[in-house]
C-alpha cells in the first residue's frame, strides 16, 4: 500500500524557497561576471584591431600601395634631376646608370659628377639618374637598395635634395666593397643634405617602410632589360650608350654634350 506523503510545514517550505532563490541569484551573478569579462576582451580586441588597421592604412598611404614613384619619374624609369631648372632649347638628355655600391661609379662621380651637375643646373643638359641595385645580390646585402631609397626619400623633401644626398653617399663610399652603410649613416647623410625636423621624420618613415622599393627594383629590371645595360657605370646621350673611355673627363663630357646639342 502506498504511503502518504508527509505534509511539509510552512517553515520548511519557506526555507526551500529562500535556498532556491539564493542558488539562482549566485548563478546569475557569475554569469554577469563572465559576460562582462567577455565584453571587455571584445572591446580590447576591437580597439587593437582598429589601431592595426589605421597603421596599415597609414603605411600604405606612404608606400602608395607599392606603386610610389619619385616626382617626375615613372615606374621603372629614370629620375629627372633638377626639375626646377628649365632646359635650354636643344639640350640633350644625359642618363647615368649607377649602383651606389659600384666602385667604378664612385670614380666617375669624382671625375665628372660635378660637371654633369653644373651642366644640368645651367640647363645645358637634361640629366636623369637610373639607380640600380644588382650588386646587393652579388655582395650579399641590401645597401644599394637602402641607399637608393634614402636618396628618393630625400627627393620628397624638395628640389635638389636627391642630388645632394646622391653626392654625399658617393663621397662616403666604404673603403671595402660590400661593407655598405648602416641605417645611422644613411640618416646622417640625410641630415648633411639639410633635412631637419618634420622633413627628417618623414624621411625616416619613408626609408623604414621602403616607400620606393618597388620603383628601385623596376628601374634595375628595366636597365638590364629594355635599356640594354650590361653593367655600371653606363651613360647614354639621347638614348645612345656612350663609350666610357670618351666620357671620363670634364672636357670629354662637355665635348660630347656640345656634339649632341641640336
Amino acid at each position: 500500500m502506498a504511503q502518504k506523503k508527509k505534509p511539509q510545514s510552512a517553515g520548511s517550505d519557506r526555507q526551500a524557497k529562500i535556498q532556491a532563490a539564493a542558488s539562482s541569484g549566485a548563478g546569475s551573478g557569475a554569469n554577469k561576471i563572465v559576460i562582462a569579462a567577455v565584453a571587455a576582451v571584445v572591446a580590447i580586441v576591437a580597439v587593437v584591431g582598429f589601431v592595426v588597421i589605421k597603421q596599415v592604412q597609414s603605411d600604405n598611404a606612404v608606400k602608395g600601395d607599392g606603386q610610389a614613384v619619385p616626382a617626375g619619374a615613372t615606374m621603372g624609369g629614370g629620375y629627372p634631376a633638377y626639375q626646377d631648372v628649365t632646359a635650354k632649347a636643344g639640350a640633350p638628355t644625359v642618363e647615368a646608370f649607377e649602383d651606389f655600391q659600384c666602385p667604378g661609379c664612385q670614380q666617375f662621380e669624382r671625375a665628372i659628377g660635378s660637371t654633369l651637375v653644373d651642366l644640368a643646373k645651367s640647363g645645358d643638359i637634361k640629366l636623369q639618374y637610373h639607380m640600380l641595385n644588382f650588386l646587393d645580390q652579388r655582395l650579399g646585402n641590401t645597401s644599394s637598395l637602402q641607399a637608393s631609397n634614402g636618396a628618393f626619400c630625400a627627393a620628397d623633401a624638395g628640389p635638389g635634395k636627391f642630388e645632394e644626398y646622391h653626392t654625399i653617399v658617393y663621397a662616403n663610399a666604404p673603403e671595402q666593397e660590400g661593407t655598405g652603410w648602416t641605417a645611422a649613416q644613411l640618416k646622417d647623410y640625410a641630415q648633411q643634405a639639410g633635412l631637419t625636423g618634420d622633413a627628417l621624420k618623414t624621411w625616416e618613415s619613408c626609408t623604414e617602410l621602403g616607400k620606393y622599393t618597388n620603383y628601385n627594383k623596376a628601374v634595375d629590371a628595366n636597365a638590364f632589360g629594355k635599356e640594354g645595360i650590361k653593367g655600371t657605370p653606363t651613360f647614354k646621350i639621347n638614348g645612345t650608350i656612350i663609350d666610357n673611355n670618351t666620357f671620363a673627363t670634364p672636357d670629354q663630357v662637355k665635348a660630347a654634350v656640345a656634339a649632341a646639342t641640336k
